[in-house]
């Protein structure tokens, strides 16, 4: 089911595509000109139908993705498929007449529950349907750790590549835990890396560079 999201001045998550040669560096649209996020499809061991949520900021400058069951984990309980799960993201976004955009950078937050000698790894993928070009970034944790924990990707502004005047592309952004037990006792104890909260606080923050084309 689609879902129809407005956001205005965005600033967005951390990608890479050609940038157009008449696409010049601008300020975001006016708050009248919106920008729409449509939820093409949310699918992925981490994020089950009805468990990703995407709401946006009051002053239209983010949006930010809740999970509600995203936990990597290995231990006694843990299924053999549990040490990884993911999320793909696709997403319609249209911008206001004149304007391109690229991907700037994004917030992961999370809890990090790990034994001494075990490990984990939060990672994610940027990219525009139809271009080779993609963004990776990855961020690594150690045991032990027993904390809440926030990871940004950022793309330097001399860097940013922008999705090409006039095209119309779904935007995926495709997201990934994996916890290894390294040589913790993985019989005996549990080890897990979430982006998910039963309060709901736990969320991803992505945000957007504008251009205007000429």
């Amino acid at each position: 089911m689609l879902r129809s999201i407005t956001a205005g001045t965005a600033l967005l998550g951390a990608l890479a595509v050609s940038a157009p040669a008449q696409a010049q560096p601008e300020f975001a649209p006016n708050n009248d000109k919106m920008m729409v996020i449509d939820v093409v499809s949310a699918n992925g061991s981490g994020c089950p139908s009805g468990t990703a949520q995407i709401q946006v900021s009051p002053d239209y400058t983010a949006f930010t993705v809740t999970y509600s069951t995203y936990t990597a984990l290995v231990g006694p309980t843990a299924t053999p498929l549990d040490f990884r799960k993911n999320c793909q993201l696709v997403l319609n976004i249209k911008v206001p007449g004149g304007f391109t955009f690229a991907i700037a950078s994004a917030d992961y937050r999370g809890y990090a529950s790990l034994r001494n000698g075990a490990y984990g790894q939060q990672a994610a993928n940027y990219y525009f349907q139809g271009h080779s070009q993609t963004a990776r970034s990855e961020h690594n944790f150690k045991g032990p750790m027993e904390d809440s924990w926030q990871r940004t990707d950022k793309v330097a502004i001399t860097a940013l590549n922008y999705l090409p005047c006039g095209e119309r592309k779904y935007l995926n952004i495709n997201t990934e835990l994996r916890v290894n037990r390294g040589s913790s006792d993985s019989r005996k104890h549990t080890s897990f890396l979430s982006m998910d909260s039963t309060d709901a606080a736990i969320n991803t923050l992505y945000r957007v560079a504008w251009k205007k084309c000429y």
